[in-house]
C-alpha cells in the first residue's frame, strides 16, 4: 500500500509499504477514506519530537471501512464504517474505565521512554514518534487499529466523510478544550491560535454558552474563519494583547483563557528570540510565550486551558502571577472516545458542521507538498484532508 512516511526533519514521502496485518485478535484493520494533516504532525515535520525513525507512516486523524476484524471484537464487521480516535486505549484499564482514554495505561509499553522526554507518558497515538510506541498512523490506504471496539465509532447515517473526520481529534480536542474553561452564560473566552483546534474550541465555546469569544492569531485567513464563527479577533503582530484584552474586559481580564498553540508558538519582540535561542539549543523543550501571556491576562479566579501540545518543559513561567491570581489550569490529551457519541448528536441536530474549517483537498500521493502548504500558510491553507 502507499503511506505517508517520516524520512527526517522536513522530508515526508509517499512510499509504498507493506499492508497491514492483525496482530492481536482485538484488532480491526481499515481502508482508509479520508485523511487529515493536523497541526501537531508539524511538530514532527519540524523536528521537534524525537524517536522518530526513518519510515514511520504518519497520521493520526483518519477515518474508513473496516475489511478485517479480529476474532475478540465483537462491536465492528466487515463493511462498517468507522472514524477511529487518535489514542489507542484498551478500555479495561482504571483510567479508560474511568473514560479518560487519553491517560490508559497499557497502550504505551513506550512508556518509559516518554517519561524521560515528557516528564509523564501518554496512552499510545497513532503515528506519533516510538514515545507513542511507534504505531503506523493513518496517512496511508489502510490501517490496523488496535482495541478496535473502544477507538472507533461507527457512522450509520448519511454524513459525509468532512463531517465527521474531526471526530478523530480536532473537534473534541476544541470541545474539551472549552469544557476545560468551566463558561457560564455570559461569559468571555480568549483563545489564542486560530488553527483548526482554535477554530473548533471558538465555536464549542459559544455551544457551551460563552457570551463573548476572543481570538488572537496573526494569519489574515485563520482570523476571517474565526470571525466567521463569531469572535472578535486581535492580530497580534498589530495589537498589545495584553492591553487590548484588559479594555474589552473594563480591565478584569477574560474569565478563561486558552493556549491553543503550544510548543511552537511566535510572538514579537526579544522573548521569543530568547525562547527560540534556549530550544535550539536544547535547553528548553518548548516555546511557552502564549501560556505565559494567558496567565497574566486571565482574570483573578479565572481559568486557564491549554490543549495545546506541550513536549517537556518550559523557563520563566510566572508561578506567582499564577498563584495570586486563584488560576485553575485543566490540560491534557483528548479523551476523543468520550466524546464521540455527544459530538456526532451536535452533528445529528444541525449545530455544527465540521467540514467549516476545510479549505484543501488533496490525494495522499500530494502529502509532503499538503506539508509544505500547511506548514508555511500557503493559499490560505488552515486545513488539509487527503483521499487515498
Amino acid at each position: 500500500m502507499k503511506a505517508t512516511c517520516w524520512y527526517g526533519k522536513q522530508d515526508v514521502r509517499v512510499v509504498n509499504v507493506p499492508d497491514p496485518k492483525i496482530l492481536n485478535q482485538r484488532d480491526a484493520i481499515i481502508k482508509i477514506t479520508s485523511t487529515a494533516i493536523c497541526g501537531s504532525d508539524l511538530h514532527l515535520y519540524n523536528g521537534f519530537v524525537p524517536t522518530m525513525e526513518s519510515g514511520d507512516i504518519l497520521g493520526h486523524e483518519f477515518m474508513g471501512e473496516v475489511v478485517e476484524v479480529g476474532s475478540e471484537v465483537k462491536k465492528l464487521r466487515v463493511g462498517d464504517r468507522v472514524v477511529v480516535a487518535f489514542p489507542i486505549s484498551c478500555g479495561r484499564c482504571f483510567f479508560c474505565k474511568n473514560e479518560k482514554y487519553s491517560l490508559c495505561e497499557n497502550s504505551n509499553p513506550n512508556a518509559w521512554m516518554a517519561e524521560q522526554f515528557f516528564g509523564h507518558s501518554p496512552a499510545g497515538i497513532f503515528g506519533y514518534s516510538h514515545l507513542t510506541v511507534g504505531f503506523a498512523g493513518g496517512q496511508a490506504e489502510y490501517a490496523r487499529v488496535p482495541f478496535a471496539d473502544v477507538g472507533t465509532v461507527k457512522i450509520e447515517n448519511g454524513f459525509t466523510d468532512e463531517q465527521v473526520l474531526f471526530l478523530s481529534d480536532i473537534f473534541p480536542t476544541g470541545y474539551m478544550a472549552a469544557e476545560h474553561c468551566n463558561i457560564s452564560r455570559g461569559d468571555t473566552v480568549a483563545i489564542w491560535g486560530c488553527g483548526p483546534v482554535g477554530q473548533f474550541a471558538i465555536r464549542s465555546a459559544f455551544l457551551i454558552g460563552a457570551e463573548r469569544v476572543i481570538a488572537i492569531d496573526r494569519v489574515p485567513e485563520r482570523l476571517q474563519m474565526a470571525r466567521e464563527g463569531g469572535a472578535r479577533t486581535i492580530n497580534y503582530e498589530e495589537n498589545d494583547v495584553y492591553d487590548l484584552l484588559m479594555q474589552v474586559t473594563g480591565g478584569r481580564g477574560p474569565d478563561a483563557c486558552m493556549d491553543a498553540v503550544g510548543l511552537e508558538a511566535h510572538t514579537p519582540g526579544p522573548l521569543y528570540f530568547y525562547d527560540r535561542l534556549k530550544q535550539a539549543l536544547m535547553l528548553e523543550s518548548d516555546r511557552p510565550m502564549v501560556l505565559r501571556e494567558a496567565i497574566l491576562a486571565c482574570r483573578n479566579g479565572g481559568t486557564i486551558s491549554i490543549p495545546g501540545v506541550y513536549g517537556g518543559f518550559i523557563d520563566k513561567l510566572p508561578m506567582g502571577a499564577l498563584m495570586n491570581k486563584g488560576l485553575t489550569i485543566k490540560t491534557g490529551q483528548t479523551h476523543c472516545q468520550h466524546y464521540f457519541k455527544p459530538l456526532l448528536q451536535r452533528i445529528a441536530k444541525g449545530e455544527i458542521d465540521p467540514s467549516f474549517v476545510v479549505t484543501h483537498r488533496i490525494k495522499l500521493e500530494d502529502a509532503p507538498h499538503g506539508y509544505e502548504m500547511f506548514l508555511h500558510k500557503e493559499d490560505g491553507c488552515i486545513k488539509i484532508v487527503m483521499s487515498p
